[in-house]
């Protein structure tokens, strides 16, 4: 039941019902949306029925720091603890409580300035429990559609359950303090090298039998050191506890999102894209960076465990404001989530930097 939607296999009728769970006006009007105050939590989805979300649109009406304070959760099949837990914003694809319009295959903000949030992700389950909650001083409207199928009985097999998961790390502790220039950039990248991950930022470590199938990264360049690009910083993802190195060791922050060379124009394509850069003439990463790479042809398999991390800046050398949202598929149970940062300390740092 649970399986590829592409449009080759829209023909053959697979056997579900479709159902939606949405804000209409129950009376027949056109307040269509749920008020939801300070502190409460709002149902998105309630139901003890087996399927599988297909997607979810949302937009809010309200104060905008709601995408870092109103939090998306989802619980599968009766589980004390979520398996989605994440600022809505950074749900939806971008970080740094900015909304903006992209597209990708997974995730989309749409027009109007990317109010519309829209999510493709399948979520198969044998009961679900979405919720959101609203973690701001001020009252949020709304709006919602979760479009799911539903089946007569559980899926055959096991079929892995949705997670995605949000991190932050205020200030990376890099290490570089001097102002590099052309001529020297070579010697303090063989200053110091790197062979392990200990340092890296981290953003995502479980436990379990699944997929990694990739993540938003958040960079806020909010201070002038080194060369002034973030990148450089290689991926690692250390499968199943295996010995240093990894199997999938990357070459630089701008290559695992598949972009090149110091890149500063913003793209959107289905499994990459690079949806903010805040930089000017002077500073071309000043600022806040947004960055995407979902690996939807190419999963990543763990069966015991899986540690996925990079760089900030080449050996860790850079002091970076870093945040992310890691999705992944895994076999249930899954590894307790790091507790949630609370909502001041997920704001986004002012846009402009601290020194010059």
């Amino acid at each position: 039941m649970f399986g590829p939607s592409s449009l080759s296999r829209l023909p053959f009728l697979r056997d579900y019902r479709s159902k939606r769970s949405s804000s209409w006006d129950r009376s027949g009007n056109n307040s269509d949306w749920f008020f939801l105050p300070p502190g409460e939590r709002l149902s998105l989805l309630e139901t003890d029925r087996p399927g599988c979300i297909r997607h979810i649109w949302m937009t809010v009406g309200g104060d905008d720091t709601f995408t870092r304070g109103a939090v998306l959760r989802a619980f599968w099949d009766g589980e004390p603890a979520p398996s989605i837990e994440v600022p809505v914003g950074d749900f939806f694809g971008i970080g740094h409580g900015v909304l903006k319009n992209f597209s990708s295959a997974p995730l989309q903000m749409g027009p109007e300035d990317g109010r519309g949030l829209n999510c493709w992700w399948p979520m198969p389950f044998d009961a679900a429990r979405v919720e959101l909650e609203n973690q701001t001083a001020s009252s949020l409207n709304v709006y919602f559609y979760v479009d799911y199928e539903e089946y007569d009985t559980p899926e055959r097999g096991e079929v892995a359950r949705f997670h995605a998961q949000w991190r932050r790390e205020h200030t990376t502790q890099g290490w570089l303090t001097e102002r590099l220039h052309t001529g020297n950039i070579m010697e303090v990248w063989s200053r110091r090298p790197n062979l392990g991950d200990a340092d890296n930022y981290l953003i995502l470590e479980a436990e379990g039998n699944g997929i990694y199938v990739g993540c938003n990264l958040n960079v806020d360049c909010f201070q002038r050191q080194g060369n002034d690009w973030y990148g450089e910083g290689d991926d690692m993802i250390v499968i199943d506890g295996e010995p240093w190195p990894p199997r999938l060791h990357g070459t630089g922050t701008e290559d695992y999102f598949c972009t090149a060379f110091g890149p500063t124009q913003e793209f959107c394509a289905p499994y990459f894209g690079i949806t903010l850069n805040s930089g000017n003439k002077d500073w071309r990463w000043k600022g806040k960076n947004s960055m995407y790479r979902y690996h939807i042809e190419d999963p990543i398999r763990f069966e015991k465990s899986i540690r996925v991390s990079i760089e900030h800046g080449h050996a860790n050398k850079l002091s970076n404001d870093y945040s992310s949202t890691a999705y992944w598929y895994q076999l249930e149970p899954h590894k307790p989530f790091p507790a949630l940062l609370p909502f001041d300390q997920r704001l986004p740092r002012p846009n402009e930097p601290l020194f010059p």
